[in-house]
């Protein structure tokens, strides 16, 4: 479960991308065995994959319709690609393109907001998409030269060039991705790179595209990318479970006025992607958003209450997501929800 996505889509200056270079250049001179930056993006570029992806989302005058773009990167034959949760998270429906092929359709199997990354498995793998060898990231370096391959403004497999400017370890960034470690690089992002893949000048993928710090709205220089072992650990290395749902904490005073049952909170659910676990469980999404206490609050929605009998509060979030993850396929788990004054218990089962 995660916060409200309505925070990566409308936040100035934090939407993702790369921009189009009219030339490729050499590189300058270094290791006898470098490769120059046309060489790697020529290696690169089949497993690279524009993402086009349809949602849902709530305002004052009721439900809207939206959609998104952005990239990812072919890292398993069977058909993995990874990319930012903030661009497929909670869709409808996600479609993903390779270089010179037809789209195929793809859904979401693991996810972590925390630190803005998304697996997803394509229905097929397309004729000519090439797996993009992983590499240990850790062994970068500040200085260290890299390119970054992308949709930017819808704009197909457009490159950018830079070098890692910084890297930030996990919980030193934003609040909202603590897990997340970050490279800082001055290769150019802007909106529609979000979720591609930065390489190393031997072609490997050193991390995922997140999101630029910007004044202006466009690109200065401050892009941040989560590092490749950050992504492996979290969605490769181990379960993490996704239920499909953009949520909303309720605050205390918040739970009050909605009349929720004494000393109880819970997590609105904004909206719910089709066919995921929390729409085969049953639960509803919002239908309005209403101005309270000078916040905008999803009203019309299933409030959760516990989650296999946990409480289903901020602090409880990273629990709540390890119990559900730790389910093995099939596996039951209960979610109990406040619906039109109602306390209901909605049964379901980990895919």
């Amino acid at each position: 479960m995660t916060e409200a996505r309505v925070t990566y889509r409308r936040r100035v200056g934090l939407t993702l991308a790369g921009t189009l270079v009219g030339s490729l250049l050499l590189w300058p001179p270094g290791p006898a065995d470098a490769q120059t930056v046309r060489e790697v993006f020529q290696k690169v570029v089949p497993s690279v994959a524009v993402i086009r992806a349809r949602g849902r989302d709530v305002e004052a005058g009721g439900e809207t319709r939206f959609a998104e773009t952005g990239s990812g990167v072919l890292i398993s034959a069977d058909g993995k690609v990874m990319t930012a949760a903030h661009v497929v998270h909670s869709m409808d429906e996600i479609t993903v393109e390779f270089l010179g092929s037809e789209k195929v359709t793809a859904k979401v199997v693991a996810s972590e907001p925390a630190a803005d990354l998304s697996l997803l498995q394509l229905d097929q793998v397309p004729k000519g998409a090439k797996v993009a060898p992983m590499a240990n990231s850790s062994t970068m370096q500040v200085g260290d030269p890299v390119i970054i391959v992308g949709a930017p403004y819808g704009l197909s497999y457009s490159l950018s060039a830079g070098l890692i400017s910084a890297r930030w370890a996990p919980n030193t960034v934003y609040k909202t991705m603590p897990l997340a470690e970050f490279f800082q690089t001055d290769a150019t992002i802007n909106t529609g790179n979000s979720g591609g893949p930065m390489f190393n000048m031997k072609g490997e993928v050193i991390g995922i595209v997140s999101h630029n710090i910007s004044k202006s709205g466009g690109s200065e220089g401050l892009g941040f990318v989560v590092t490749m072992n950050t992504a492996k650990q979290l969605l490769l290395e181990k379960r993490s479970f996704w239920g499909g749902l953009e949520i909303f904490s309720l605050t205390d005073e918040l739970a009050d006025l909605l009349n929720l049952p004494a000393r109880s909170s819970g997590f609105i659910v904004k909206s719910v992607a089709k066919d995921s676990p929390g729409d085969q469980i049953g639960l509803r999404g919002s239908r309005m958003l209403v101005r309270i206490s000078g916040q905008d609050v999803p009203l019309g929605g299933d409030i959760v209450m516990t989650v296999n009998g946990i409480p289903a509060t901020p602090p409880n979030a990273a629990k709540i997501k390890e119990t559900l993850s730790q389910l093995p396929p099939g596996g039951e788990f209960k979610v109990t929800v406040l619906r039109a004054g109602q306390v209901l218990e909605l049964t379901g089962k980990a895919p």
